[in-house]
């Protein structure tokens, strides 16, 4: 690889931002407590009930997942604006667009992918049914790393204002409903012997049109900020 290109300070942001989250892993663990916290609260506030747990059980996952990934979508870039690694960023030459790249699929490596295995643990845990198990972790495959593209985006236009959580997160929430509404869609549909291929590809053409749309966007969010 060429020193200096682009792919090369794609790697090197990625590797800097996995050994940062190594250095934090006990902050890194949060989202998963939280998931966790949030998914014993429904059977406290409805009951035992085994039936009714389990009709429930994959819209719960999803809810956990969607707002446990909440949880780290401040930190994405704020400390490097607050430290200055950002200017050098996009004063660096490189594509700022692959860049940001690197640091969502940082965030979804450190956040997505431990969620998205997590999630069909604590459906089973509610009971969700066998037969569903297998649709959602193909679900959550396919929309958490959209959770984090989306996040992402709005991460990096409010990364220049101060005490932004609120406001990130309603402007976060609005946007992954439909994430939410395919991917507990599917579940249900296995649950019900529906096809499940219809949210499914809603879900893939999803992450498919935000894999190049969401780096350049926060490339432009990014060098507004820094400006």
């Amino acid at each position: 690889m060429t020193p200096g290109s682009t792919a090369a300070a794609f790697l090197a942001l990625l590797r800097r931002d996995l050994l940062l989250l190594w250095r934090r892993r006990s902050d890194a663990l949060n989202p998963l407590l939280f998931a966790l916290m949030v998914a014993t609260l429904f059977p406290l506030a409805l009951g035992p009930e085994a039936q009714k747990l389990a009709r429930i059980a994959g819209g719960v996952a999803w809810v956990t997942v969607l707002l446990a990934s909440l949880l780290s979508l401040d930190a994405l870039f704020r400390p490097d604006a607050e430290d200055g690694t950002l200017e050098q960023l996009v004063a660096s030459g490189q594509p700022l667009a692959a860049l940001a790249a690197a640091k969502i699929l940082a965030h979804w490596i450190g956040t997505g992918l431990p969620l998205t295995l997590a999630g069909p643990a604590l459906a089973a845990l509610l009971g969700l049914e066998r037969e569903a198990l297998p649709t959602l972790a193909i679900a959550l495959a396919l929309g958490t790393p959209l959770l984090s593209m989306i996040g992402a985006s709005c991460a990096a236009l409010t990364v220049g204002m101060r005490r932004s959580g609120i406001l990130l997160a309603l402007l976060v929430l609005p946007l992954t409903v439909p994430v939410l509404i395919f991917g507990a869609g599917a579940v249900d549909a296995a649950m019900t012997g529906a096809a499940t291929q219809p949210p499914l590809l809603f879900l893939a053409a999803g992450l498919v049109l935000a894999l190049p749309l969401a780096p350049l966007v926060c490339a432009a969010a990014l060098r507004l900020n820094a400006s």
